[in-house]
């Protein structure tokens, strides 16, 4: 079976990334209409600039020149995850601990699939989150096999 493509600039990203002091937020392969697009999100403690964005993207279009893993056209993109920067890994959410977050779950979890609160805890098996519910404020716990999709949220007073 051939590995997919996101995996395989996955594996041709990383040493650019780590030689950068870079890390890799998102990856995604994605067709839009008729395009296909190339999306590949990165990160640092400090943020990223366009200057960073440009030397990965150069480097990368070199990578992908050499291997030619993609046998169609395509748009390479790189950029920062934004400040709504999803949580994929556990590292991420590790990160995320104290910090505002919108998560959604594949089933109702006390009738709700949709939380956006204080991520309080990530222990790799669950995450809780105390959020609001009308005028009160709730923790719940929710099992992370049960987390479909999770992301910081910016939250405007």
């Amino acid at each position: 079976m051939s590995k997919k493509v996101t995996d395989v600039v996955e594996e041709l990203v990383t040493p650019i990334l780590d030689e950068l002091q870079l890390e890799l937020a998102d990856l995604e392969y994605v067709k839009e209409g008729k395009d296909w697009f190339l999306r590949v999100y990165i990160d640092s403690p400090n943020g990223i600039d366009i200057e960073q964005c440009g030397t990965v993207s150069e480097r990368l279009s070199e990578r992908l020149d050499e291997t030619d893993p993609i046998p169609h056209l395509y748009f390479l993109e790189v950029s920062s995850p934004g400040a709504e920067r999803p949580l994929k890994k556990s590292k991420d959410f590790e990160k995320a601990v104290g910090k505002q977050v919108f998560i959604k779950t594949y089933e109702p979890i006390d009738g709700e699939k949709h939380f956006e609160g204080e991520l309080m805890n990530y222990d790799g098996e669950s995450v809780t989150i105390a959020h609001m519910i009308k005028t009160r404020k709730k923790v719940t716990t929710i099992p992370f096999e049960k987390v479909a999709s999770a992301r910081l949220a910016v939250i405007f007073n």
